[in-house]
């Protein structure tokens, strides 16, 4: 039989009695170094969270991409030993051979040499699987050189813990295909063959080779299927990926209780945005996992094709910054960050960016600011960041100084927006602090004696001269005791002006006077009324902002109305060119016709013509007309001709 591991809970598993069994020991151990069964947990502990896990296994089925691979699976399996719930992982790579397979179930060992590649440490098979259950065992069908190979491998943390052994020993048998007798060879020695094949039959799903082998029947010429099974539980008792909730995903149990369990309309908005669905649902994490991948690779949930998410795609009042990272001996790079609100904001609490590294999802949402007045609120980015190392597990980079410098301006990318666009959303921009400017002492006329304050209510020109008193302007008279152009200043008569102390317990709510000599000079005092004209100003900074945006937005609109008149205007006069051409030649066509139609309809070659100029030979030569000879009657044959050929079309001059 297959046992189940010692303890169930991942988390509480990383300790066992390895005194269950007999050790394992190797000759000339003193010249050996090798590494304990205990290390596959501490090293599966890199991932703390599941899906983390999941998509490490899935980064080596789309570094197969490059090799012909079309897909990858992500399904439910169970163990025929127990029934119990396993989880499948397969692709149409080029698969592994038996050197391969070795590598893959060791330590460090990586042949991915392209920069494209997503792998690169050679530790990521043995976390991920090991962080998602206590055992593994993988299928690998391999073509190389016309040879085809089969290999099995089993890594095994129940089978370590319960038999005791003191280092990692890794079970595996290999065949090769022969093409003159069409049956499977073993490889290695059957010696060799036999040890492991009892080790895998008595501690896989499968107990026996027949069953090991129909593995295969559905993987194709090449491919790897893995299957981890014995999965772990949470804290709870209950297994950590759950399978029952939606039969086209795998959540994570945990958190989905404590979404169930929200009630306002508000929060059930903000936690049913992607940004907090992708941490229980599987579907929705790997729709967000690659930043783009070909039309020609497809990832299957629970066979159901996960359709890809662009983030992009979920902001308004989208705006692209250009961010240079600069670091000695490396590489200039240019790195192009989308940000915009979303498109529920400010409905809902959420921001931050989505980091991407060679087209993988590193950090999503990660919220560089933390604020308490709404400043960021809503603001999300989308960048890839290549010149960065991410760490082991690929949930997070490597804290250098290129990822500080990276924060800090992914910092002012936030504020800069939100000063910019928050006023779209109907926020206020955060409060700017003014200088304190002491104002100018100016000599009012002496008949009119104090100048009279003027507040901010009433409306000023770009050409006024303005004082700062704290948070609140005032505009200084003129050394005429006038006001400044566009100012309109109310002043009492001579006869109805009040004493200096009157005054002085009038304006006492906005300033206290001070004599210096002739002049009065208004020292600033808060006070209420002074915070609600300064409000007064912040709420027209606010809409002088807002119309500044439509103009922007207005004249956007301008310059594309006139490129689309421009064309217009240009089409217009290609078909009036080809109008006149067409008309030209219908004209041409018309005349030839008239022509023809008015030579048809003329009597034949002037008929009566040629009669009229016989009858006048016959009268000049005196052929049977006696009387010819006469000049009368040779003029009266002149003129009958001469009307016979005008009746044909001739013109006749005589």
């Amino acid at each position: 039989m297959c046992p189940a591991p010692i303890c169930r809970q991942f988390w509480k598993a990383g300790n066992y009695d390895d005194g269950l069994g007999a050790r394992v020991t190797l000759q000339n151990a003193k010249n050996h170094l090798h590494v304990h069964p205990m290390f596959l947990h501490s090293n599966a502990t890199s991932h703390k969270w599941a899906f983390g896990a999941i998509a490490e296994l899935l980064d080596n089925a789309v570094d197969e991409i490059q090799n012909g691979a079309t897909f990858v699976i992500v399904d439910k399996s169970s163990n025929p030993r127990d029934g119990g719930p396993a989880l499948l992982i397969q692709d149409d790579g080029s698969g592994m051979g038996p050197e391969a397979m070795r590598h893959c179930m060791s330590f460090g060992f990586s042949d991915k040499k392209s920069k494209l590649a997503i792998g690169q440490y050679g530790n990521g098979f043995k976390t991920s699987t090991m962080r998602l259950g206590a055992d593994v065992i993988v299928f690998s069908r391999h073509l190389e050189n016309r040879i085809l190979t089969q290999s099995i491998g089993l890594l095994s943390y129940t089978f370590l813990s319960r038999m005791g052994h003191d280092r990692i020993v890794v079970p595996m048998v290999h065949y090769e295909f022969n093409t003159s007798t069409g049956s499977l060879d073993i490889l290695h020695g059957r010696e060799y063959f036999m040890s492991n094949l009892a080790i895998l039959l008595q501690w896989s799903p499968y107990s026996s080779e027949a069953e090991l082998l129909k593995q295969f029947d559905d993987i194709g010429s090449h491919g790897t299927k893995v299957i981890i099974f014995n999965l772990w539980f949470n804290n709870d008792g209950n297994m950590e990926l759950e399978f029952d909730t939606d039969p086209e995903d795998i959540c994570l149990a945990g958190d989905i209780k404590n979404v169930a369990s929200s009630s306002s309309s508000k929060k059930t908005l903000s936690e049913q945005h992607i940004a907090n669905r992708f941490h229980y649902s599987l579907r929705v994490y790997l729709s967000i996992l690659y930043l783009r991948l070909p039309e020609s690779f497809e990832v299957i949930l629970r066979g159901k094709v996960v359709e890809p998410h662009n983030i992009v795609d979920d902001l308004q009042y989208r705006e692209f910054i250009l961010y240079e990272p600069k670091s000695s001996g490396y590489v200039e790079a240019k790195i192009v960050t989308t940000i915009g609100f979303l498109k529920e904001a400010p409905r809902v609490n959420i921001h931050g960016f989505n980091i991407y590294h060679k087209n993988r999802l590193i950090l999503p949402f990660w919220q560089v600011v933390s604020y308490s007045d709404s400043r960021g609120r809503g603001v999300v980015g989308v960048l890839q960041a290549d010149f960065i190392e991410p760490t082991h597990n690929k949930q997070d980079f490597e804290r250098t100084s290129l990822f500080q410098k990276l924060e800090v301006r992914l910092k002012e990318m936030t504020w800069e927006y939100w000063d910019n666009y928050c006023v779209m959303l109907g926020y206020q921009p955060k409060k700017k602090h003014r200088a304190l400017v002491t104002p100018k002492v100016s000599s009012y006329d002496k008949p009119h004696g104090i100048g009279t304050p003027v507040t901010l209510s009433q409306s000023f020109t770009p050409g006024s001269r303005k004082a700062v008193f704290g948070g609140t302007e005032q505009l200084t008279p003129n050394s005429q005791g006038k006001s400044e152009q566009g100012l309109h200043m109310k002043r009492k008569a001579n006869g109805e002006l009040m004493d200096l102390e009157k005054v002085k317990k009038q304006a006492g709510k906005m300033a206290n006077v001070t004599d210096v000599g002739h002049s009065r000079v208004m020292q600033p005092v808060t006070t209420p009324s002074n915070q609600l004209v300064d409000q007064e100003v912040i709420n027209l900074m606010q809409e002088n902002k807002k119309l500044k945006l439509k103009c922007h937005e207005f004249g956007k609109k301008e310059v594309e109305l006139n490129d689309k008149v421009t064309v217009l205007r240009s089409e217009i006069e290609e078909v009036q060119c080809e109008y006149d051409r067409l008309l030209a030649e219908l004209q041409s066509l018309d005349t030839v016709k008239e022509e023809k139609v008015s030579r048809s309809s003329k009597p034949n070659c002037g008929l009566g013509a040629c009669v009229s100029i016989e009858r006048f030979r016959d009268v000049i030569y005196g052929i049977g007309y006696p009387a010819a000879k006469s000049g009368e009657a040779i003029h009266a044959l002149l003129q009958e001709a001469s009307e016979n050929l005008i009746k044909s079309g001739y013109h006749l001059e005589i």
